[in-house]
């Protein structure tokens, strides 16, 4: 069987992770993804990213770019310009991860590229949008998790404004573009007529505010930081520290509470203030302390297979290599390894986009820079070999191969 986009091809102006993460789920389905680097600037950025960093190759960039290829493309000369447009001849989608004003300043919209190919679909993820007065404004996953109230809502409730400990509102806008990217391709086979999807990271970062925006907006509630990672309103849905770590605990119906008493064997947790939802919301710390106070005595292991054996949602809160060691990460296959020329084998996590036996799909390094050159202008385009001399000689195509 075929891969499930492989009759895709979509042209990119990435980089970073928001952007390259969002078309990492198309080119691990098979999408061909072929990424325009820009030679006045080496390409990607992230390309240089340290830690693990060596010549245009980092692992940071092979994080985001497994599957992907290539080529240096100066569009913002006239003859680069021209064979930008010769691949949206032949392409499907044209994606850019700039500022909101810069796809406009360089012709990336559908306005332009719809008088190439009518079916294009143009899709811009920026930190604030195409409109609005923020469309100038730089921005970054940081950026975002500051000023959409993220960092307000996370932490401890005496300490400072924290942030996630992974780029959220990056890895999220990405996936956000990704499938807008798909519902653009079926709109365009529909109508005949691609269009511009215009995505932002601060639409997204505020788009998962969700129920805490709920509130505000319709009850004024404010959303208050609370301790050890619980839940505003479910109880208990939080962590707990055990006699060597800390253990995730969630009683999300009453069912699992119900377990909980049960399993714990505490006649306290038997009060009637803790009977339901919302006499142990009002009861939160007399409860919390009870349940503290048990799960202090024994370690995280005993907990986890005590809580397990009556199926209730429990986790160990685990370290990055404790996470990548499950069980369940190998027999769900979430490991892949290429083969890279600088760092040898490369270890990463595959996306969690599954479709049909998807996860058995043969995994490719990232490209290196510039390294489908001779792809796209000889077998794609069928450019002959005096204008792609020429456009070597230009600089259009970078000064390295």
């Amino acid at each position: 069987m075929k891969k499930p986009l492989e009759d895709i091809r979509v042209i990119s102006f990435e980089q970073y992770g928001a952007g390259p993460f969002g078309t990492l789920h198309l080119a691990e389905l098979g999408a061909e993804v072929i990424k325009i680097e820009d030679p006045t600037t080496k390409g990607d950025v992230s390309r240089y990213i340290p830690p693990f960093q060596e010549d245009s190759n980092s692992l940071f960039f092979e994080t985001f770019n497994r599957n992907k290829k290539s080529i240096s493309l100066d569009i913002r000369t006239t003859k680069g310009m021209q064979v930008f447009h010769d691949l949206v001849k032949v392409s499907d989608v044209v994606f850019s991860n700039f500022r909101g004003d810069v796809p406009e300043k360089l012709n990336l919209t559908y306005k332009d590229l719809g008088k190439i190919n009518k079916s294009i679909v143009c899709v811009s993820l920026s930190s604030f949008g195409m409109t609005g007065s923020r469309r100038e404004q730089p921005g970054y996953d940081y950026i975002m998790q500051a000023i959409s109230g993220w960092m307000d809502l996370t932490g401890d409730p005496d300490g400072p404004p924290t942030k996630s400990g992974l780029s959220l509102v990056d890895y999220s806008g990405g996936l956000a573009a990704a499938i807008s990217i798909l519902a653009g391709l079926h709109s365009a086979k529909l109508n005949g007529k691609g269009m511009d999807c215009d995505l932002s990271l601060f639409d997204t970062a505020i788009s998962m505010l969700t129920y805490p925006a709920t509130w505000m907006l319709t009850k004024k509630h404010v959303t208050e930081r609370t301790k050890d990672s619980s839940h505003p309103s479910v109880v208990p849905f939080q962590i707990f520290k055990t006699s060597n770590g800390w253990i995730s605990v969630v009683c999300a119906k009453e069912k699992f509470w119900k377990l909980l008493i049960e399993e714990l064997g505490d006649s306290r947790l038997g009060d009637a203030n803790f009977e339901n939802f919302e006499s142990r919301y009002n009861n939160k710390e007399e409860l919390t302390s009870i349940l503290s106070d048990i799960f202090i005595k024994q370690p995280s292991e005993h907990w986890e297979s005590r809580l397990k054996e009556k199926k209730i949602p429990c986790g160990i809160v685990n370290s990055l290599e404790e996470a990548l060691d499950d069980i369940q990460v190998r027999e769900r296959n979430m490991i892949l390894e290429t083969d890279h020329p600088i760092f040898g084998t490369v270890k990463g996590v595959r996306t969690s986009a599954h479709v049909g036996n998807s996860r058995n799909y043969d995994q490719k390094r990232a490209p290196l820079l510039n390294e489908n050159k001779d792809y796209v202008l000889n077998e794609l385009l069928n450019y002959n070999p005096k204008r792609i001399k020429d456009l070597e000689e230009e600089g259009i195509l970078g000064k390295y191969n």
